[in-house]
């Protein structure tokens, strides 16, 4: 008897420090959590501040959205060819050892972020990044984690809210917020907007988008530019 109950104590203790283990472990993730959260805040607001002293913050221009245009067409032996249109590159400015393309700003969420020309796990670490696409092509994505002062408030962005892009050049584009869909981390190409007629949809202008909490899907923020 005294030995089933010395077994039974043994367990007892051993289920109640794996329980004291979990619960430090947990309260250790979320404090890293926090702590990564507020070090990405605090990285891209020096950023945004680098970049307003580069570009001169007070010299933005507004461009109004350009009405889509066939491309154009010309006739070689007796053949209509579709031209290709050459795309120039989008300007960027280096800080540190990374190239930006520009600024986002939300007013409604408060938040004002720089943007990176190119995106890995890294770079995200600091700032939101251009996963595909252009501003010239009305058709760039743009990509962040979820920390709570990068896009973890665009899931609940509202509807018709206003998103500007600004360049480093300081050419401000303006979008509405137009749609927000949840998707599969393997739907890349309805991320991108490639098969957007196949689903019925009009085109959008830019994405954003960024995981949920647990990392299963994604959340695409869709943005349609202004006239």
């Amino acid at each position: 008897m005294n030995k089933e109950i010395r077994r039974k104590s043994r367990a007892g203790t051993f289920f109640i420090l794996t329980g004291f283990a979990c619960l430090i472990a947990a309260l250790a993730l979320t404090l890293f959590n926090l702590w990564d959260g507020q070090r990405a805040a605090r990285a891209s607001a020096e950023i945004v501040e680098e970049l307003h002293e580069l570009t001169g913050e007070n010299q933005k221009q507004p461009v109004a959205a350009p009405q889509k245009k066939p491309k154009a067409q010309v006739e070689v032996d007796e053949r209509i060819e579709v031209e290709e249109e050459i795309i120039p590159e989008m300007p960027t400015e280096q800080i540190d050892d990374y190239e930006y393309i520009g600024t986002l700003e939300i007013p409604s969420l408060g938040l004002q972020l720089p943007v990176m020309n190119e995106w890995d796990y890294d770079r995200l670490k600091i700032s939101p990044c251009r996963y595909s696409g252009s501003y010239y092509t009305d058709d760039l994505v743009i990509c962040a984690h979820n920390y709570q002062k990068h896009f973890s408030p665009v899931k609940w962005i509202d509807m018709n809210a206003d998103v500007y892009f600004i360049t480093v050049d300081n050419v401000v584009y303006h979008y509405i917020v137009s749609n927000r869909e949840t998707l599969q981390p393997t739907s890349v190409e309805h991320m991108i907007g490639q098969d957007s007629q196949d689903f019925g949809m009009d085109e959008w202008d830019m994405t954003l988008f960024t995981c949920s909490m647990g990392g299963q899907t994604r959340c695409a923020v869709r943005c349609i530019r202004t006239e």
